[in-house]
């Protein structure tokens, strides 16, 4: 398995005037199988919210979308299943598949009560499928319908950004209404993985087989960049540095002298991981210039090999005496997907100070963008959030989750 890397500016050519210039640089990243490469071991720990709010339908249709998903895996993978309610409790400890019908009658067995401790999941989930992550695909499907009432939403960060430093993503299922969105976000985000919204019971199954295909089309673990930014390259400094494909997230810039630092996890074979940069640059003399070198390095699992490198990257651009622009479809494509993102982020905030009408404002350029970018499905949500606001509704519990959603990433019906 080879990592494959895509790397693109804005627009390569810069004007010899320009005392300063402003290039977006997107880093496409996937994994390369060939024809003789088997699929990855799979390493899966399922934590489930178990408190009194699950009680009736809701666990019963988890309960059948967790043994649909351990049938799908195969011999050879791993599972383990932790449940939580205001403490945690190992079900299922990490183990090869086999006895599916001991584990299924432990998952039928389970009863909704007590509060709701995330933190207590999260940690006896990451200690179990810590057990089986060598030379596998780790990773962590946490579900849950409510706040984290009987824990600690500043442990869950921290845990989650352990996880991602041994390499273990964790995937994040908002059940129903009532749970936290910024915390399942922010989860989701630092232990790069993705976040689902789970509307009503019947879609549990489909959710989590969604989140299975992902996990299975996984070739490469572990994947860093480094950037080498050259003498007068220097990044923007308002949040430069994010993630726009598959879903949105905006990174803490790690940056040591002109180096920077980025951890992106798991990279897939059939979806691309979509970096963007946003860089300025210092008046050049007339000539092909290497403003910067990346270097990614990563593991492949199915060789048992850590630390593996992909040749340096350098990233050219032209300084012409006559500019001419050359401008990147596909990197303005990110550039709008970002900026979709952070107009619905503005309009949460403004609606939080009481100023509806910079609200509308921001989600009614958010639909536009999002029609811009052939997501029809996003720019409904984003209007209709945009036209209740403007008449002084309250967006429901529903509307906010999907408004924000949307914002991210292209939803899954």
């Amino acid at each position: 398995m080879k990592v494959n890397i895509t790397p693109d500016l804005s627009d390569r050519n810069i004007d010899h005037q320009a005392r300063n210039s402003q290039r977006q640089l997107s880093l496409a990243l996937s994994a390369l199988k060939t024809e003789q490469e088997r699929d990855l071991t799979i390493n899966l720990c399922l934590v489930i919210d178990i408190s009194g709010s699950m009680a009736g339908k809701p666990l019963d249709m988890v309960k059948q979308a967790t043994i649909a998903i351990i049938r799908e895996l195969h011999p050879g993978d791993h599972i383990s299943l932790v449940v939580f309610n205001e403490q945690a409790t190992t079900i299922v400890q990490n183990q090869l598949i086999k006895n599916l019908s001991e584990i299924e009658e432990k998952i039928l067995g389970l009863v909704a009560d007590g509060g709701t401790a995330l933190d207590q999941g999260m940690k006896l989930g990451i200690k179990e499928v810590a057990r089986g992550r060598s030379n596998t695909v780790s990773q962590i499907f946490l579900l849950t319908d409510g706040e984290n009432e009987d824990g600690s939403d500043q442990r869950c960060l921290k845990l989650a950004q352990l996880a991602s430093e041994y390499s273990i993503t964790i995937n994040t299922l908002g059940f129903g209404q009532d749970w936290n969105q910024d915390v399942l976000e922010n989860i989701a985000d630092s232990a790069n993985g993705s976040l689902m919204y789970i509307e009503k019971p019947e879609t549990v199954t489909e959710k989590f087989k969604i989140l299975l295909a992902r996990l299975q089309s996984v070739g490469l673990t572990n994947c860093r960049i480094t950037m080498e930014l050259k003498p007068g390259v220097r990044l923007a400094e308002f949040k430069p540095i994010a993630q726009v494909s598959p879903e949105t997230v905006e990174f803490p810039v790690t940056l040591a002298g002109n180096i920077v630092e980025l951890r992106l996890g798991d990279l897939m074979t059939q979806t691309e991981k979509v970096i963007l940069f946003n860089l300025y640059i210092n008046q050049l003399p007339v000539g092909e210039h290497t403003i910067a070198i990346v270097k990614v390095v990563y593991d492949d699992p199915a060789l048992g090999r850590n630390n593996l490198q992909h040749l340096p990257i350098p990233i050219y651009v032209s300084v012409q005496p006559n500019y001419e622009s050359q401008i990147n479809q596909r990197v303005h494509n990110f550039i709008l997907t970002l900026a979709k993102y952070r107009q619905t982020k503005i309009a949460e905030t403004q609606l939080l100070k009481g100023d509806r009408k910079s609200a509308v404002t921001m989600l009614q350029n958010a639909a536009n963008i999002a029609l811009q970018l052939g997501d029809i499905s996003g720019a409904k949500v984003l209007q209709n959030s945009s036209e209740k606001v403007q008449q002084s509704l309250e967006l429901s519990p529903e509307e906010k989750k999907k408004t924000r959603l949307v914002s991210k990433t292209i939803l899954q019906d």
